[in-house]
């Protein structure tokens, strides 16, 4: 069967406003590719960004079970003694240039408390020099810090400073970029 006169006519038109509708779309495409521009960070200012996941220590102890809640457990199960997985909360402060700009109590994660605290947040500062105070609690004690990192920071304008948490390097691990991002 041989296709209709007009079907073969409107193939050239139909082909064309393709093209046309392709070409708009890359044309707005490369438009907002290089327009309008966005500057995640203000003019003359750095950015430090504080984020971790660190899980606290364990909050209870641990107790030795009865001979009656041994023998009432498959003997696949019969430990001697029950621990607690529920962990403390993580206190963290952040003080920057003697003020304190964050301070919380971070609440375990998971259904039964037992996973990792979890923060992030972002801090616009001038750019410049700049005193930081870091310290955390991941402990029983009611008072005092288990980690406390002091340092004395120069930020470029457009610089972002990574602070990180990370117990085997010793406590608050910061690192920067040279320009945003």
């Amino acid at each position: 069967m041989k296709p209709s006169n007009s079907a073969t006519f409107n193939a050239p038109v139909r082909y064309g406003l393709q093209v046309c509708v392709y070409a708009g779309f890359a044309l707005l495409i490369g438009y907002f590719s290089q327009a309008p521009a966005y500057l995640p960070i203000a003019e003359g200012a750095a950015q430090i960004k504080f984020s971790f996941a660190h899980g606290g220590k364990p909050k209870g102890g641990c107790r030795d079970r009865t001979t009656a809640e041994l023998d009432a457990l498959a003997a696949n199960m019969r430990k001697a003694q029950l621990c607690s997985r529920e962990r403390v909360p993580v206190v963290v402060s952040f003080d920057l240039d003697g003020k304190t700009v964050f301070a919380d109590s971070l609440p375990p994660s998971g259904l039964r408390g037992d996973g990792p605290s979890h923060m992030y947040e972002k801090f616009n500062v001038p750019a410049g020099r700049h005193d930081v105070s870091l310290r955390l609690r991941n402990s029983i004690r009611a008072e005092g810090w288990d980690y406390h990192t002091q340092a004395t920071i120069e930020l470029k304008p457009g610089q972002i400073l990574a602070i990180d948490f990370d117990p085997g390097n010793g406590g608050f691990v910061l690192s920067s970029s040279s320009s945003g991002g």
